[in-house]
């Protein structure tokens, strides 16, 4: 049984740190229940969650997600720990593998069996932010988090998906198709399965992209933002898993030649159209509803600006696209469970 979400992505376009704060309290005040801060070449993923525990009252909060080669378990585990403690026990510990990319090319780590990295890190968190001693070198926390931090992991593909499903307490998934939503989510139970977990205990958490306007204005955007993450190479294996792989040849070949325009004109329009959130508020409320029910029990919504704007700052541009994607009156309460198998 596990309780449905509804979540603000911390990664607000254009807003420095400071400018959140508006936005963050509107969103907790309109029914909001999560905020999630994710880490690629922007914010890191920790310092937005500290200073939303100081804005919020009553919100979850997550990194969605922070990667375990870049920091030690032991760094995370403190981390984890501040903010458990800061958040008085609304803190969620989104964890995952990353990619070639960000360990490798930015960060100057091997970027070498991920899933055990993974595996090794949840083992080591699950001690230490009990108050034991976790690894090798017996490192134990200090001040351990006065309740226990929930551990989620990121998947794309099977064997991390079934990860997920057996040992965290959630599965925090990314760029997800509507049309792989099955095969997805039946990964992450067949790894609950393995564990002897009730089928349904995990939370599965999504972020959207969600461009609100007119699609055809939109598309621009989203065609480059799917071009840059499915030419990494754990995105495109991803893609290509679920049978996306003639789709997306045609672009990657672009993009490794080096031509980065044509490989964004080369980004397939009916794959970018199954993954991103477009349309207005009332079109992307119902594709969001479409993936509750079909399992995903918090999506995690990335609002984007699209195109011109009728005026007003940025903030209050931003803080309109949340608002408009708050939860519906008269939907099902975040409050209830979901049974889905």
């Amino acid at each position: 049984m596990t309780p449905l979400g509804w979540a603000l992505s911390l990664e607000l376009p254009g807003l420095s740190l400071p400018e959140h704060e508006p936005i963050v309290r509107a969103a907790e005040a309109a029914g909001y229940t999560d905020a999630w801060s994710g880490e690629t070449a922007g914010h890191d993923g920790f310092t937005p969650l500290a200073m939303a525990a100081s804005w919020t009252e009553t919100m979850r909060l997550g990194t969605g997600v922070v990667n375990v080669f870049t920091r030690g378990p032991a760094v995370l585990a403190q981390h984890a720990a501040a903010l458990q403690d800061a958040s008085a026990g609304r803190f969620c510990l989104g964890i995952g593998s990353s990619s070639d990319v960000i360990v490798e090319r930015w960060n100057g780590f091997t970027f070498e069996k991920p899933r055990t990295r993974v595996r090794e890190a949840v083992a080591f968190l699950r001690a230490a932010l009990a108050g034991e001693r976790a690894g090798e070198g017996r490192f134990r926390l200090e001040q351990p988090p006065p309740s226990p931090v929930p551990i989620h992991v990121a998947a794309l593909r099977e064997r991390m998906l079934r990860t997920a499903g057996e040992l965290g307490d959630g599965a925090f998934v990314n760029f997800l198709p509507r049309s792989a939503l099955d095969t997805v989510l039946a990964e992450i139970r067949a790894g609950e399965d393995e564990a002897g977990k009730v089928r349904g205990s995990t939370e599965v958490l999504c972020r959207f992209f969600c461009l609100q306007g007119d699609p055809e204005n939109a598309l621009p955007l989203a065609r480059r933002m799917f071009a840059a993450y499915a030419t990494v190479p754990v995105y495109e294996a991803f893609f290509r898993w679920l049978g996306h792989g003639a789709a997306i040849d045609p672009m990657v070949e672009a993009w490794r030649a080096g031509d980065r325009d044509r490989a964004v004109e080369l980004a397939p329009r009916e794959l970018i159209e199954d993954i991103f959130v477009l349309g207005d508020a009332a079109a992307q409320r119902e594709r969001l509803e479409s993936y509750r029910a079909g399992g995903i029990t918090t999506p995690v919504l990335m609002p984007i600006p699209v195109g011109g704007d009728a005026g007003g700052s940025a903030v209050e541009r931003m803080g309109h696209l949340v608002e408009s994607l708050a939860p519906r009156a008269g939907a099902r309460p975040i409050e209830e469970a979901s049974t889905r198998p």
